[in-house]
């Protein structure tokens, strides 16, 4: 592929999840409508979605998910300290490990 054709994709997939954002609230089918273009512009140029806007996508339902509106966020401190997503749609939970938590000394006895 040329470099010109991915960097057009990367542009368009921005600007469809910045209108997605946008429309999340008023008409949510229109949201999903611009993810689902964008995932497959990106399909179709062969380019992968920058993490952050893959964590905007729900990994079984593949439908668009916005904090506060279609999903649950958490901050979860058992065992190692994660942050969970919650899919509103179909319940799938992801968890997202947070770097920096508690640092267990190794004290021999």
């Amino acid at each position: 592929m040329n470099k010109n054709i991915k960097k057009i994709a990367y542009e368009r997939i921005h600007i469809l999840f910045t209108h997605a954002k946008q429309a999340a609230h008023e008409r949510p089918e229109l949201a999903e409508r611009y993810v689902n273009i964008a995932r497959k512009i990106a399909m179709k140029a062969r380019v992968h979605l920058p993490k952050e806007l893959r964590l905007l996508i729900c990994r079984r339902c593949k439908r668009f998910i916005l904090p506060g509106v279609s999903c649950r966020v958490r901050v979860q401190p058992r065992r190692e300290p994660h942050v969970t997503i919650t899919c509103l749609h179909c319940g799938h939970h992801m968890r997202i490990p947070l770097k920096g938590g508690k640092k267990r000394k190794n004290v021999c006895s």
